[in-house]
């Protein structure tokens, strides 16, 4: 005979109605800047200017992508994070996961006195200042190195891979595969790393997407435009929409304030387009990653 069903009170319901608004309400508010800005990359700049455009497109027109692929900056941005994005992420996942692999054994010698160490950094930093002259005596200014070295970890991703290796990988598994006369390196390679597929995925994802929004690096490091990332040419239109804006503003003839406005619009509406044509592989690649990413986050939620 099946089990009778739970019947839910008159609290739970009250309980699920409320979560029911609260997420509605929280799609609302995440996905209306995202219709609004796909949008207004397809609109007529001066219907999005005057607040006519609010939601769907008004105006139609493709010149914002046609001026994005047009653009050779924007490609070479383009190629500049991408190989920012790749290399930064190899480098962050060869520096992460051995350390928080080696944090994780008990027979770590001074894991204590590491782990210690780490977590100061968390709290503790030299500042800017600092950090550009470290980079600069080590000749690494206008290169890539620049972006990648100083983030090649994050503490906080350590511990997260640790807390997996902790309470996903046996240590029956590992104690067989020494008796079996496996090196720490092979059992690391052979057979913790098919194992971790989903810590892999998480921290691939975090530092992926990391790599793939910084800005602030390049603006500090890189004096060549060629070098720039994406964002920075995003940057550099944005602060080119707002100079156009302040000088026509500015006491200036009529048709110098024509071009001025035609030239603030059309930077605009390249950028509602260059936001989605650099949001876009991000969002392909996550639905890939999904199932591993929930599982990553949900490590060390459930005991037992």
């Amino acid at each position: 005979m099946a089990a009778a069903a739970v019947k839910e009170t008159r609290a739970d319901k009250i309980f699920i109605v409320c979560n029911y608004i609260y997420l509605t309400i929280a799609l609302i508010l995440v996905l209306y800047p995202v219709l609004y800005i796909l949008s207004a990359s397809i609109s007529d700049p001066k219907y999005v200017a005057s607040g006519e455009m609010w939601l769907f497109p008004k105006g139609i027109t493709f010149e914002g992508y046609a001026r994005v692929f047009e653009n050779s900056k924007i490609w070479n941005g383009y190629a500049n994070t991408i190989l920012y994005t790749v290399v930064g992420t190899c480098v962050n996942l060869f520096v992460t996961l051995p350390a928080a692999y080696a944090l994780s054994r008990s027979d770590f010698i001074g894991r204590g006195f590491f782990m210690g160490m780490f977590l100061f950094t968390m709290f503790f930093g030299g500042g800017l200042v600092p950090g550009y002259l470290l980079i600069k005596e080590l000749g690494l200014i206008n290169s890539m190195w620049a972006l990648i070295l100083p983030g090649a970890a994050s503490v906080w991703n350590i511990i997260v891979a640790r807390t997996f290796f902790q309470s996903t990988i046996p240590k029956e598994l590992q104690e067989a595969a020494s008796i079996d006369g496996c090196t720490n390196l092979r059992l690391f390679l052979r057979i913790i790393l098919p194992l971790s597929a989903p810590i892999i995925a998480v921290m691939a994802l975090f530092y992926g997407v990391g790599h793939w929004n910084s800005y602030f690096g390049a603006l500090i490091y890189l004096n060549d435009e060629v070098k720039y990332p994406l964002q920075m040419i995003l940057r550099q239109i944005l602060v080119l929409q707002e100079m156009s804006a302040e000088t026509t503003g500015a006491a200036v003839s009529s048709s110098v304030a024509a071009a001025l406005n035609n030239k603030a619009e059309i930077a605009a509406l390249v950028k509602y387009s260059v936001i989605i044509v650099s949001t876009l592989p991000v969002i392909v690649v996550y639905p890939f990653l999904q199932r591993y990413f929930v599982q990553g986050v949900m490590i060390g939620s459930v005991k037992g």
